[in-house]
């Protein structure tokens, strides 16, 4: 069975970066915040090249899926648009497409930001679990896969004290892929805890920046070479909503420290690659991802992405929407850029 996977989302909707400047220019709706990043500033601390404490060792957040589609009379079938959406602003590329979904009425593809997978799956048959979900609660995040370097031990812990309930898992090889059921768990996301077994060819999978990911299918040099040109964005991090009338963020984000292990401070996981953090629920709104917050280095990059969503329609207030998720794009000064303008200038 190939389970569905939705890599990499954002810092806090709703906490915006420290140091930042207003945008008033790329987009008529909304101001598009942006921090230059600068060493020994909070987001400095998730550079690529930062080091790890042995805290953040354990545990990377792997890839998001997001569900999406467009309603049909009773069946949602793909859109196009948000694969064009998807990779146009983001400035990424579709690195797999997985044909073994589609014996569950799915399609998908995954997308890379830097070394990490945000995977998009779409029902194009009726009665899927998929179809369901998006009738219910529209686009948006669906699962969020995990890495830690023991998937099996940390199972043993979790069905030993009874926190949460297996429903899929899989060994192949060097992998194993652990899928909890989300009932009870805050967030509203299925939890999925995988683990590639470290080898001589793949001796530190969790700090690598592009080591070898099962959902990218087999031919690494393949999806890694599609990773490696979209090293201009890197996953910051991804902010959860809880459910309406829930306001307890530090207790939802010491649940998951409980269940997976992952060290938290206040209301943030810490993940070696990102942070995950918990916002309170709000009337109306259902429990799940609320934001995506992705890392842009170099301004024209930059500045050429906030432009297309301006062109396309996807401006928010202070956030692109794309996929019923909101995106934050947090500036990384690419200092060979400002050496390239230099040398133009001269001339």
């Amino acid at each position: 069975m190939r389970l569905l996977h939705l890599k990499s989302p954002c810092l806090a909707g709703r906490i915006l970066p420290t140091h930042c400047a207003v945008r008033n220019d790329t987009c008529a709706e909304a101001d598009y915040y942006f921090e230059r990043r600068l060493p020994g500033s909070k987001y400095d601390a998730l550079s690529a090249d930062a080091p790890k404490t042995n805290e953040e060792k354990g545990f990377s957040i792997n890839e998001f899926l997001i569900l999406s589609g467009r309603e049909r009379t009773d069946l949602w079938v793909p859109s196009t648009f948000n694969r064009s959406a998807l990779t146009s602003v983001l400035g990424t590329e579709v690195v797999f497409v997985d044909p073994q979904v589609a014996q569950w009425g799915l399609k998908n593809f995954l997308v890379a930001i830097g070394g990490d997978i945000i995977e998009v799956v779409s029902p194009f048959k009726d009665d899927t679990t998929a179809g369901r979900l998006l009738k219910k609660r529209g686009q948006g995040g669906y699962m969020i896969i995990m890495q830690t370097l023991d998937a099996a031990a940390r199972r043993e812990h979790i069905e030993s004290r009874g926190l949460a309930k297996v429903i899929f898992s899989h060994v192949h090889d060097d992998v194993q892929c652990v899928q909890y059921h989300p009932k009870g768990i805050a967030g509203g996301m299925m939890p999925e805890l995988d683990s590639h077994a470290p080898s001589p060819s793949n001796p530190t999978p969790l700090e690598s920046a592009f080591s070898p990911w099962h959902a990218c299918g087999t031919e690494y040099e393949k999806y890694s070479s599609g990773m490696r040109r979209c090293s201009h964005l890197k996953l910051l991090g991804a902010t959860l909503r809880l459910a309406p009338g829930q306001t307890d963020v530090q207790a939802a984000a010491q649940q998951w420290q409980d269940y997976f292990g992952v060290r938290r401070e206040g209301s943030q996981l810490m993940f070696t690659n990102a942070r995950l953090t918990f916002v309170p629920g709000v009337e109306g709104e259902a429990e799940g991802l609320e934001s995506i917050t992705v890392e842009v280095k170099g301004k024209k990059r930059f500045d050429r992405m906030l432009d297309i969503a301006r062109k396309e329609g996807l401006c928010g207030h202070g956030w692109t929407n794309l996929l019923g998720v909101k995106w934050y794009f947090v500036l990384r000064e690419d200092e060979n850029e400002d050496d390239r303008n230099q040398r133009g200038s001269r001339l």
